[in-house]
């Protein structure tokens, strides 16, 4: 009598997890949030709140793949939305001021790295981040626009007058 062949196991693929991710997209998640706030320390924050954000959605990722874009989606949306809370926090500031309290404002604290860093920090965020999902992780007109929940004829317009108005700082300087 022969004995019976056990097939061997074929690999079942497990549940996503958040430690092999953070491994596989933590650094390109971090370069992207740094390109688009120009902090260091803002950047690691914006990271961990992605992360946070994508913990929670695991399970509705169909695969591994997919949780890069994600990821990427999160990234530029929390910072877009911090970007709107500074802003909304420098304009209270301003009316203090005139109010006659002190303070000083966030964006005097940043110092400039050189006129290229310095005119893409001046863009409005939009225009940023269109910049630099274009040209820095030279993403497509179409994956920008969806990253960005926008028509890829927003990006157009947006890198467009970002560029622009980059050239006109960078040549006033």
């Amino acid at each position: 009598m022969t004995a019976a062949r056990i097939p061997e196991a074929v690999p079942v693929p497990g549940p996503l997890r958040l430690e092999d991710l953070y491994r596989r997209h933590a650094p390109e998640a971090r370069r992207l949030a740094y390109l688009l706030t120009g902090d260091r320390a803002e950047a690691d924050d914006v990271v961990q709140d992605a992360f946070v954000k994508l913990a929670g959605r695991l399970f509705a990722l169909r695969s591994p793949e997919a949780s890069g874009a994600y990821l990427r989606r999160v990234v530029v949306n929390t910072v877009l939305s911090r970007s709107r809370s500074r802003r909304r926090e420098q304009a209270r500031q301003a009316r203090s001021v005139r109010l006659g309290a002190t303070g000083d404002a966030w964006a005097d604290q940043v110092p400039p790295d050189g006129p290229l860093w310095d005119a893409l920090q001046r863009l409005p965020e939009r225009q940023r981040a269109a910049i630099v999902l274009r040209h820095w992780l030279d993403l497509s007109e179409e994956r920008t626009a969806e990253l960005l929940g926008c028509p890829p004829g927003t990006v157009k317009s947006q890198v467009s007058r970002g560029l622009a108005t980059m050239r006109e700082t960078m040549n006033d300087a």
